[in-house]
Parts: structure tokens; C-alpha cells; sequence
């Protein structure tokens, strides 16, 4: 302790000419590995004044200066409490600074010696000291022995200090008297003293005579004295027995309370207990009526479906009890546990040999179509997915009791209903291909900087027309079957809700700890969600894009300009396809005729720039020019649509 108080004052307090009073090792309120030093510091010269300093000490083991504030800036002193064992300070200047001390003992002197300073330096607005012991705060009180003022020769005397007694105003007027009675008292103290021997002496003879006067009194009272001394000690042994019986008192009733506090504990318990057996029974039981739906399930009637469904949510409530994870032991649980999962795994096929009898027997379906419409129909599915929506609640139970049997469902109804589309999409195209016109083996040449008598296209404003009918009839065709299978996927295979965990049953019976949805990142949820939306539409419409790449192709045989109108439609089929499916596959088709479009302005600027006019010709109009006239009816429709910039990017090459 002495060599931090040198330290401090050679390392810090020595350059300022001041001089440590107090110091206090302390640390910060909830932060007690930084720890400093607060510092009570005066001046040297006059005036006096007193400031406090924090001082920290740095990596080198030096100590530096942190803060300080002047003595009449602290405005209060909270000790948070009365008690010596506290180690916690507050000092109040502009802002609260809460403190705590690494023993008591130095935090005691500290705020004894801050109001010490206080006390004698400020001499108005003085600091307000709370919470703290009295003694601390208060001027040490004067007792007759401070105030009796001893020689250097009386304090060697330790014993006469603290046997002096101050004589009383009696025993003062008897010395009085006396001292009157002789005058040479003052002047011979020696001869005052003998006398008062002699007189001494006289008065202990008399007494001496006195008591042997009284023998027999003197008998009498020894004898009182000792029946008193008996007395005594019979009442000291009652006393006694009293005690003993009161401790005995005590340590019964101590022990009746830790007995009642023991009994209390133990009916909390078995209250507690009851109650929780209670939920795990009520909570595990699964109605007999239920159990018989489990057992042998009825998909035939539509009152039947319905129990189906109450018993399988029923059964799915008592496998996803909330039980502590601990009674999940428990051989009665265990027993309850298999038992569920016998009705399950019944259930499960039962329901598994049932929609997959429907999903192949729905992959024959021949569809609805909209007999008001003429030219190209795609048949609608409306009664499939109507038959199908009855089931929705028991595939989205399998998605969570039994994902492998939920798995094979979704393949078997992508299998079978993707037959049925394939079916449909191939009867579409391919009846858009005829109503186009007959396959070219080769498409037509129609290169502007070639003269107009070496083209082969051969198309009428007509055919156009024809061109333009089939294909919007095509795309808009696609669009609402699209739209309501996907929704209809969405809904009924539940894929807007992503699976918690890869375990095949999801229950809370299996132990099984689930990642809350809402801890799962947004972006992931929705990623994931889209990735299971494309997956099982492309399974169900694998043939669209090929379909889509034939017609495209099948057109562009037959008009390499009418490209440029493909381009226009299919911008706006991605722009209002509501199925998120079909837009997509519309823009991946965008964008592979967008680079058709670009090859063919190349080829046609290649031929442009390629253009030469015969020898024996000397004046005459290029062939391109008249040619360009065919070029720009054809990319009006550009201009008038959103892909105006290609045909800007076309005319600056």
C-alpha cells in the first residue's frame, strides 16, 4: 500500500506541486476489470485547494491522469447504505459516477476524509452525504478525558489516565473545611499531611473498636450473608433448568418448522406432479372412436372424408403434445408413443393407396374446355383439381407426419398429370403448326443487300395475320391453365410452407427439437419456396419449352421477319403472365429469340455493307434501299412496343 501511495505521488502528483491526502483503488459499476484509482489531492501553496483525481494505470505500469474534478464541484455522496460491508459509491458532479471499492476499508477512510476536506473547505453549498454511517459524517465528541490536559510526565502514567475520577462538590466542601481547620495547610503541606495520617489513624482505631463491639451483629450478618450466597445459587440452578428447558422448546419448534416446511414442499410437489401427469394423460389420449376411423379409414363417402380428417388432426394434436422433454422417458409415453405410430403408418397407406389411385386415375382425364372460344383450345383440369381439394388437410398432415409416403405422392402426381399436360400441350402446338402452314425444310432468304428477285420469302400480309392469330391464341391459351395448376400445387402440396426439419415424422414425441419458422431468413423461405414452385411445375409441363422452341422455329421457316413480331408478343406475355412459372419460361424464351433477332440484324447489316452493284450498271437505286421499305413495315411493330431500343441498337450498327 506504501509503495502505491509513493508511486502515485512521484508519478503523478509531484510535477503539480500537490500533495496526496487519500486514495481509493476502485472500478467502474459493472465493469470491475477496469479498474483506477480515485485520488483526494491538495495543493502545496496558499491557498488550499483540494480536488479529486482518477487515475489509471497504463500497460507500461505507469500511472496517468484520467479525469479530475475540483472539490466544490461534487454535489453529493450517495453510500447506497448504512452497512461497513458495502462497496458500492456514488459521487455526483455534473453527471452521476457510481464507483465501487475493492475492500470496505478504503472506501470507509475515503468518504470520511472527503468530508473532512468538505467540511473545512467549502464554506457554503457543502456536499449532501446519504446513506451513510452517522460516525463518518459527524465531529469526533469530547469526553472528560480529552479534555483533562495532562503534563509529558503524566502521559507515561497510562493507568492514573484512565482511573482519574473528577471529585464530587461534597467531597470538595469536606476538603474545604478541613484545609480552614488547619492554616498552615497551604503554607505546610508536609505537617498538614501528618496531621491527617493521625487522624486517619484514629478513625480506623475507632472503627476496628466498633466492630468488635458488634461481634454478634457481625455473626448475624455473615450469616445472612451466606443463607443470600445459597439463595443465590439455588435461583442461579433454576435459572439454569429453566434454560435448558427453553432450549429444548426452541429446538422442537425448529424442528416442527422444518417438518411443515418439508411437508409443504412435498404437497407443491405432488400437486405439481398430479398436474403434470394430468396433461401428459389427457393431452396423450386418443378417443376409441378416432382410433376405429385410424384403423380403417372410409375415403368413399364425403361424411367419411371427414372424419378421416378429424381423427388424422386429432391423432397429430396427441403426437405433438407439449411434454416436458424429460417425461418423454417415461414407459408409458414410450408405450403411447408406438401406439400412435402404429395408427399412423396404417393411416398413412390407407391414404397413400387412395390419392394415388386418383392421381393415375386423374392422368386419363380428358379435361374441360370453353366451347365460346374458337380456334385453339387448352384443356382445362377444373374438376380434377375439385375432386382433389377434399384431400388438401390430409396431404398437408402427411407433409408433417410422414414426408416419404408425402414424397412419393408428389411423384406420382407430377408423373401422372404431367402425361396428361404433355398430352395437351403437344395436341395444342402441333395444331398451331397446321393452322401456320406446312414445314420448310430451309428458311427463306430474305437479306436486304440481295436483290428482291433472289428472295424466297414468299408471305402475305394474310399470312402475317394468320402468323400473329396463332400465336396469341397459343400464349394466352397457356396462361390460365398455368395459373390455376400452380395455384392449385401451391395450395394443395402446401409449398409455401417449408418443412422444419428433414426427419420423416415430425412429433414432439420422437424427442425431436423443430427450428421455430420465424428464426428461419426471410430470403431463404422465399428462395426455397420458389425452387419447390419451378421444380414441380417444370416436372408437370416438361414439354413447354420444347413445344415453345418448335413452334418459334416452325415460324421462323416460314417468316424470318415475323421474328420480330414474336419478340413483341412474348414481352408482353412475361410482363402479365400472373403464374410465376409461365413468366419465367417466357422470359428464358425472350431472351433466346431476342438472340435469333440480333444474329439476323447482323446477317442483314453484313449484307448491307456486302452489297455491290453489276460492272455494266453505271446509275441505278441499290437494292437495299427498296428492300429496307419491306424491313421497316416489319419493325414497326418494334417501334410501337417496349423493344423499340433493340431496333435503336440494330440501326446505330
Amino acid at each position: 500500500m506504501t509503495s502505491i501511495v509513493r508511486a502515485l505521488q512521484q508519478d503523478v502528483f509531484n510535477l503539480g506541486e500537490e500533495r496526496l491526502i487519500i486514495h481509493c483503488h476502485v472500478s467502474k459499476y459493472l465493469k470491475k476489470k477496469k479498474t483506477s484509482f480515485l485520488c483526494l489531492i491538495s495543493t502545496t501553496s496558499v491557498p488550499f485547494n483540494v480536488s479529486i483525481v482518477q487515475v489509471k494505470q497504463t500497460e507500461k505500469q505507469s500511472y496517468k491522469r484520467k479525469r479530475s474534478w475540483s472539490l466544490v464541484e461534487l454535489k453529493s455522496v450517495d453510500g447506497h447504505n448504512e452497512q461497513y460491508d458495502t462497496q458500492e459509491f456514488d459521487l455526483y458532479f455534473d453527471k452521476v459516477y457510481r464507483w465501487v471499492s475493492t475492500n470496505p476499508k478504503e472506501r470507509c477512510n475515503f468518504i470520511r476524509c472527503l468530508w473532512k476536506q468538505s467540511s473545512k473547505h467549502i464554506m457554503k453549498d457543502m456536499p449532501v452525504f446519504k446513506n451513510l454511517p452517522k460516525a463518518w459524517i459527524t465531529e469526533d465528541t469530547l469526553t472528560p478525558e480529552s479534555n483533562f490536559i495532562m503534563s509529558p510526565m503524566m502521559t507515561l502514567d497510562t493507568d492514573f489516565v484512565e482511573d482519574f475520577q473528577a471529585i464530587t462538590d461534597k467531597e470538595q466542601d469536606d476538603l474545604k473545611r478541613l484545609m480552614q481547620g488547619c492554616e498552615f495547610a497551604i503554607s505546610n503541606a508536609e505537617g498538614f499531611m501528618e496531621i491527617l495520617n493521625r487522624d486517619l489513624s484514629l478513625l480506623d482505631s475507632e472503627n476496628v473498636q466498633c466492630l468488635l463491639a458488634s461481634e454478634e451483629q457481625l455473626e448475624t450478618l455473615m450469616e445472612q450473608l451466606d443463607l443470600a450466597i445459597n439463595e443465590a445459587d439455588r435461583l442461579e440452578k433454576q435459572l439454569d433448568s429453566y434454560e435448558e428447558i427453553l432450549c429444548h422448546v426452541r429446538d422442537t419448534m425448529e424442528k416442527m418448522e422444518k417438518k411443515n416446511t418439508v411437508i409443504s414442499t412435498v404437497n407443491r410437489n405432488n400437486l405439481l406432479l398430479m398436474a403434470e401427469l394430468e396433461n401428459v394423460i389427457v393431452t396423450l389420449d386418443l378417443p376409441l372412436e378416432y382410433q376405429k376411423i385410424l384403423d380403417d379409414a372410409d375415403f368413399t363417402s364425403r361424411e367419411g372424408l371427414l372424419m378421416a380428417i378429424k381423427a388424422a388432426d386429432a391423432l397429430k394434436t396427441a403426437m405433438n403434445s407439449n411434454i416436458v422433454k424429460a417425461l418423454l422417458q417415461m414407459t408409458a409415453v414410450q408405450e403411447q408413443r408406438k401406439k400412435f405410430e402404429k395408427y399412423k403408418e396404417k393411416f398413412s397407406r390407407t391414404l397413400s393407396r387412395q390419392l394415388n389411385n386418383l392421381f393415375i386415375h386423374y392422368g386419363n382425364h380428358k379435361g374441360e374446355s370453353d366451347k365460346t372460344i374458337e380456334g385453339l383450345i387448352l384443356p382445362q383440369h377444373n374438376g380434377v383439381h375439385k375432386e382433389l381439394y377434399s384431400y388438401t388437410e390430409l396431404m398437408h398432415w402427411l407433409k408433417v407426419m410422414d414426408k416419404k409416403i408425402y414424397d412419393s405422392l408428389k411423384e406420382v402426381y407430377m408423373t401422372s398429370l404431367g402425361k396428361l399436360y404433355d398430352r395437351d400441350l403437344r395436341g395444342l402446338f402441333n395444331s398451331a403448326r397446321e393452322k401456320i402452314g406446312g414445314y420448310n425444310l430451309t428458311t427463306p432468304t430474305s437479306l436486304l443487300g440481295l436483290d428482291r428477285d433472289f428472295w424466297t420469302l414468299e408471305i402475305s400480309t394474310t399470312d402475317r395475320k394468320r402468323y400473329e392469330n396463332v400465336l396469341e391464341q397459343v400464349l394466352t391459351q397457356l396462361e390460365p391453365v398455368f395459373l390455376q395448376e400452380q395455384q392449385f400445387c401451391v395450395k394443395f402440396f402446401q409449398l409455401d410452407v417449408l418443412s422444419p426439419t428433414s426427419k420423416n415424422t415430425l412429433t414432439t414425441l420422437d424427442g425431436i427439437e423443430i427450428q421455430p419458422p420465424e428464426l428461419i431468413p426471410p430470403r431463404k423461405v422465399e428462395k426455397q419456396i420458389d425452387e419447390d414452385v419451378k421444380n414441380m411445375m417444370s416436372s408437370l409441363f416438361s414439354c413447354l419449352k420444347m413445344e415453345l422452341d418448335l413452334l418459334i422455329e416452325h415460324i421462323k421457316r416460314q417468316d424470318s421477319f415475323y421474328c420480330m413480331y414474336v419478340l413483341v408478343r412474348l414481352n408482353q406475355h412475361v410482363m402479365s403472365a400472373q403464374s410465376s412459372f409461365l413468366s419465367n419460361t417466357f422470359a428464358s424464351e425472350l431472351i433466346e429469340v431476342k438472340r435469333s433477332l440480333d444474329q439476323f440484324a447482323q446477317m442483314q447489316i453484313e449484307s448491307i455493307k456486302e452489297c455491290r452493284m453489276a460492272r455494266k450498271t453505271k446509275c441505278g437505286i441499290l437494292p437495299y434501299v427498296l428492300n429496307l421499305e419491306v424491313f421497316a413495315a416489319n419493325a414497326e411493330c418494334l417501334l410501337r412496343s417496349d423493344r423499340a431500343a433493340d431496333l435503336e441498337k440494330w440501326s446505330a450498327s
